[in-house]
């Protein structure tokens, strides 16, 4: 099982679409607060349909929080500021996936936390500032699974 990590998320919709997408192909949601909206907000509801209860979300209250519960994790984060591009990694079921909040990406600090070689991006035009995140996390998530032959999916 792949983890997904959004850190601090603030547009509603987008989280909605990653709770769907995580419910439908089997990944864990994990929610560092604060967040920029609570999850029972009717935009996230709307944007997650019924998929709310299919889905494994966790909420933590920081990110300190987060990898001390987690430090197994072997984690990639994504930013528009990496040099590697996404498609060269190599990904294991149970590593995790880190992307930061719409309007500023992941901080510095985080982004330092990193092993060598963790940070990518996803190609775009020069000009682009930034994707959709749900899109983002969309390809990425799937490129993962496809690297690994979609575990558990048909």
């Amino acid at each position: 099982m792949f983890h997904i990590v959004l850190y601090e998320p603030e547009i509603p919709p987008n989280t909605g679409n990653i709770i769907r997408l995580c419910a439908n192909v089997g990944a864990h949601l994990h929610l560092i607060e604060p967040l920029g909206f609570t999850l029972n907000e009717a935009k996230v509801r709307r944007a997650g349909l019924d998929y709310h209860e299919l889905a494994s979300v966790d909420c933590h209250a920081s990110w300190s929080a987060f990898r001390k519960k987690h430090q197994e994790l072997q984690l990639w984060a994504f930013s528009t500021r990496a040099d590697r591009r996404f498609d060269t990694a190599r990904f294991q079921p149970r590593d995790g996936l880190v992307f930061g909040p719409e309007t500023r990406g992941l901080p510095a600090g985080i982004l330092s936390e990193m092993e060598t070689g963790h940070l990518l991006r996803l190609p775009m035009k020069i000009e682009s500032r930034s994707l959709n995140l749900s899109n983002t996390v969309a390809v990425a998530l799937y490129e993962a699974l496809r690297q690994n032959d979609f575990p558990g999916l048909a």
